[in-house]
């Protein structure tokens, strides 16, 4: 994923948590807001200590990340969104975590049309 594409600072990460919509299932929770001024969604990835060692938090984000290149023409360019992975997510391949993404994002309409 490009650089373009992620959200790094905190103030950013803070104004999504507080403004932004959250809808989640076992695996993943999203907190997203919409803003009309950006030409491509932006995607911020939080995966906590009690998941696992490093190792495994790293294979999550690189799962989640691959996730959203493969997925990256369809999903709505106006969005900022959070990632948070859950505990389950420690024991599932790219594939299900992908599955688990694309589930989320049909049940809030996040796709484009």
């Amino acid at each position: 994923m490009r650089k373009r594409y992620r959200i790094k600072k905190n103030e950013e990460f803070q104004y999504i948590f507080k403004e932004g919509k959250s809808f989640a299932n076992r695996q993943l929770v999203i907190y997203y807001t919409h803003s009309l001024r950006q030409d491509h969604f932006r995607v911020g990835l939080s995966v906590g200590i009690k998941i696992g060692h490093a190792a495994t938090r790293n294979r999550i984000k690189r799962y989640l990340r691959e996730s959203f290149l493969d997925l990256e023409d369809i999903i709505l360019p106006t969005l900022n969104m959070i990632i948070i992975a859950r505990n389950p997510t420690k024991h599932m391949g790219y594939h299900d975590i992908k599955r688990s993404l694309m589930h989320l994002l049909k049940r809030e309409k996040l796709f484009k049309k």
